[in-house]
């Protein structure tokens, strides 16, 4: 049996299938799967049935109902119509369901699939915690995770593979920068790929939840309401009948997708208030420019993080080859506009299939096997901020059951143990790939703080760190001190990936640890703050150990015959306190001969 794709989405979610060299995604009567689970006693409503029973489209709890339990993942528990539930139990409930209806659909019998197994796709910024959390639900299902993937890359792969000239598709970006725009009912995803050799290569990821379609859609159901009442001159609160929100959040649907092609949608929902409001219909003509005012807030806010990332990258706009713009919120002209206005239109490209081609790209990734690669290294900032590289970009990242680690835990050594604490400062370039240069800025990923013996000399103390990868795509590292025998660990999930597209790659030397040190410098920020690394790669390496701090432990390194290096020797004479009145770099000595010769003090050295 082969492996399927999947898009577990915040809003709705659905399976697909490769059947000879089409994609077919399988959908519930031409439309995803709703993720949105019900409990009426001992029965389970999933789907389509569930969201009937919505009064609002925020995700959340709403009596005995849950819309997207996927955003409850990494929470204790989930409070339903008075009885807890874990949130990995609603996640099992709306994967059964999508699973059971993909098997028994008419297409998918005849290809044969069982869907045990699957290429999931996750938004960029979905945590460590909640990936492990999706990736038990599904296996509660009877679903396998193969792989992760994050959505925009798998949004970008279904785009292109779904061309009939692929090849030549594949070959013109190039060396060309793509911007993905994903924008969908639960999240707003944003990915800068570059097409390297081919290879899709995430450059920068950027990821929130707060300008989702489904805020959109509550914001529109309740401007609708409130218009469609002062109209009738009603400025008080009014009842509503039981579901009637319902029926208005989906008449709002329809007049989004409307109101793409049309000026003017009719809002139609009988029966909607209590006979007390006079006529118990509610009824409003909802135009184009109204519906644009309503959400203009919320597109400005998307369209400003699309200017954030590129700022971060250093990318003009200029330079995106192709935007690809997906989910359900891109078919709005206001949208649309936006994006010409920064890209032009002739580098916009709106995807037809922007409910499925999230589970189209998975499936294609698993059909054609491609690897998954680690697009940027993983360094940790030595002392003089140099950067020791840990994994290398083109690791192959592993699959289920997979773990990517070094084969033993790199050594490294305290070369200041002054304050008692080691600094570990795990960092990635901006450049993509292995060839990074010496003057490429990186990006901190993370910061371990070990305690070490303050007592002992410079590079004395031994420390270990130790980097894994797992199948969710999660590094961990732990950091521990040999002497003081203390530890530190975090986990990242910030990662960027490239994916493969040309066949299983060579993994000689690509998972290999390098042991030669990057003499590589960041390019600092301008007034940013920086925390000095005080560990080493070498346990020889005097050079590392700041001049005031080895100074008090190796006096004669500093003889002038020994020619100690300039960088020391100042901060030797820097950071070394007053004799007279124990302060660095004090001004007693000019004071002082300001006394005495009656001169301007202006401010020197040690007294």
């Amino acid at each position: 049996m082969g492996i399927v794709g999947f898009d577990f989405g915040t809003t709705n979610s659905v399976m697909s299938i490769i059947s000879g060299e089409r994609c077919i995604p399988i959908l519930d009567e031409g439309f995803p799967h709703p993720s949105v689970v019900s409990y009426r006693g001992g029965e389970i409503v999933v789907g389509r049935e569930a969201k009937k029973q919505l009064a609002s489209a925020t995700a959340g709890v709403i009596g005995n109902t849950v819309k997207s339990p996927k955003t409850m993942l990494g929470q204790a528990s989930v409070m339903i119509d008075g009885n807890r539930h874990s949130p990995k139990i609603l996640v099992r409930d709306v994967v059964s369901h999508v699973m059971a209806h993909a098997r028994s659909d008419r297409i998918a019998k005849r290809s044969g699939e069982d869907f045990s197994r699957a290429v999931v796709t996750i938004p960029v910024d979905m945590n460590g915690a909640r990936r492990r959390e999706l990736r038990e639900a599904c296996r509660m299902a009877g679903l396998s995770v193969y792989q992760f993937i994050h959505e925009p890359l798998a949004a970008l792969y279904g785009h292109l593979r779904g061309l009939p000239d692929f090849a030549a598709e594949f070959n013109r970006l190039n060396r060309e920068l793509v911007l993905v725009f994903d924008w969908g009912g639960g999240t707003l995803d944003l990915t800068l790929c570059r097409v390297t050799d081919g290879m899709l290569v995430q450059v920068v990821n950027d990821g929130c939840s707060d300008v989702g379609g489904d805020v959109i859609d509550d914001m529109l159901v309740n401007e609708i309401e409130r218009r469609a009442l002062a109209r009738r001159g009603i400025v008080s609160e009014v009842r509503r009948q039981v579901g009637a929100v319902a029926r208005l959040r989906e008449e709002a649907e329809r007049a989004k997708i409307a109101l793409s092609s049309k000026d003017v949608y009719s809002v139609l929902v009988l029966d909607y208030f209590h006979s007390e409001a006079g006529d118990v219909d509610l009824e409003y003509r909802l135009t184009r420019e109204e519906l644009e005012h309503i959400v203009s807030a919320k597109v400005s806010h998307a369209i400003s993080r699309i200017e954030a990332m590129l700022r971060e990258a250093y990318v003009e706009p200029s330079s995106i080859e192709l935007c690809l713009a997906t989910g359900g919120m891109v078919s709005m002209p206001l949208i649309q506009e936006r994006l010409h206005e920064i890209f032009g239109a002739r580098r916009v490209r709106i995807s037809e299939r922007g409910n499925t081609i999230i589970s189209e790209g998975a499936a294609w990734i698993a059909h054609d096997r491609a690897r998954l690669m680690l697009a940027k290294n993983v360094e940790v900032v030595v002392s003089r901020s140099a950067h020791f590289p840990v994994i290398r970009a083109g690791t192959l990242m592993p699959r289920e059951g997979e773990v990517q680690q070094l084969p033993e835990p790199l050594t490294l050594y305290c070369c200041d143990p002054t304050d008692g604490v080691a600094k570990f400062q795990l960092a990635a370039p901006k450049r993509t790939g292995r060839n990074v240069q010496v003057t490429d800025e990186r990006n901190l990923l993370g910061l371990l703080a070990v305690t070490v013996d303050a007592r002992q000399p410079p590079l004395l103390e031994r420390l270990l760190l130790d980097v894994a990868i797992d199948e969710n795509l999660i590094l961990s590292a732990t950091a521990s001190s040999t002497i003081a025998g203390k530890s530190d660990s975090l986990e990242l999930h910030n990662l960027e990936f490239g994916l493969n597209v040309g066949g299983e790659p060579s993994t000689d030397g690509a998972q290999k640890l390098e042991n030669e040190q990057s003499k590589a410098r960041r390019r600092d920020s301008v007034g940013a703050i920086q925390v000095r690394s005080n560990i080493a790669a070498r346990a020889n390496d005097l050079r590392s150990v700041p001049g005031e701090v080895l100074y008090k432990s190796n006096p004669y390194y500093f003889d002038l015959r020994n020619s100690p290096p300039r960088e020391q020797d100042f901060e030797k004479t820097i950071y070394q306190p007053c004799s007279a009145c124990r302060k660095v770099y004090c001004e007693c000595a000019a004071l002082r001969a300001q006394t005495t010769a009656g001169t301007t003090p202006h401010r020197q050295g040690k007294v």
